[in-house]
């Protein structure tokens, strides 16, 4: 169950209780934003969180601080719904202090010329199917963005220094693990090996693309994997650094309501 004691503002420092879990890492996708609650095509635009996201961020924080979660570094995007739920969650953990590395690799998904478009008008527009196979399908692109439009992420200060060869104009799941993964490899995993508890504050499909490899997914399996807001995911790593075991740290009932809510967002009422 989560946290439910007093508000954020009024309760003291909590003492972790003894650790619940045997575990090396935690995933976040970050809590609902302004766009989620507007079913909007997001991707490498920024949208702030919402109420309801920013209290989902919290309530993760606290969740975790409860049961005794730990961390010695975490890691996120350079998106800012990703960078404020990294931020509410660890000052619900009372550990602000904590090392965090920003990098674009684990940006979410760059959604092309879909990026800002509403979820059903682009059913309604191109074909429930179509939209189905840009959303889910693994190795389908949506429509490119040009090179000469604000939704290039050249434009954006924060990607100046990438090299364009490295820069998307659409990625499909498969570009998306073909960035994180190297990432992963390089930067994340020698820390875990090293005995580092690590937190990852992410996107729905740069986190997709990392459990598509931690549980050994097949591309038809993660077509169908929805990941809720706001929810850590709990992994014990074996000595290939593939899950051993896999779970969602929160309330169950709520957990599969958020999963639903991600899966119905091109569904018509």
């Amino acid at each position: 169950m989560g946290y439910t004691g007093p508000a954020p503002e009024t309760r003291s420092i909590r003492i972790p209780m003894q650790v619940k879990v045997d575990y090396d890492l935690v995933i976040i996708r970050h809590g609902q934003s302004e766009a989620n609650k507007e079913n909007i095509f997001t991707g490498w635009r920024d949208s702030p969180l919402s109420s309801q996201g920013i209290q989902e961020a919290r309530t993760a924080g606290q969740s975790l601080a409860k049961d005794g979660f730990q961390f010695d570094i975490a890691f996120t995007s350079l998106q800012s719904r990703a960078i404020k739920t990294l931020w509410l969650v660890l000052e619900e953990m009372d550990a602000m202090w904590l090392p965090v590395v920003k990098h674009w690799r684990l940006n979410e998904r760059h959604y092309g010329a879909l990026q800002g478009k509403n979820k059903i008008e682009a059913v309604e527009k191109f074909g429930e199917k179509q939209v189905h196979d840009w959303r889910r399908g693994y190795a389908i692109r949506p429509p490119l963005v040009e090179v000469n439009d604000p939704d290039y992420p050249k434009f954006d200060r924060r990607y100046r220094d990438v090299p364009d060869a490295d820069l998307p104009r659409a990625e499909s799941l498969k570009d998306v693990s073909a960035r994180v993964l190297p990432y992963w490899e390089k930067e994340i995993v020698p820390l875990i090996k090293a005995k580092k508890k690590v937190l990852i504050a992410a996107h729905g499909n740069s986190l997709r693309a990392l459990l598509k490899h931690l549980e050994g997914l097949s591309e038809p399996e993660i077509e169908v994997v929805n990941l809720p807001t706001g929810v850590p995911k709990v992994y014990k790593l074996n000595e290939r650094m593939l899950s051993e075991r896999a779970s969602f740290h929160g309330d169950p009932d709520e957990i599969k309501a958020r999963i639903q809510s991600v899966a119905n967002q091109t569904k018509r009422a």
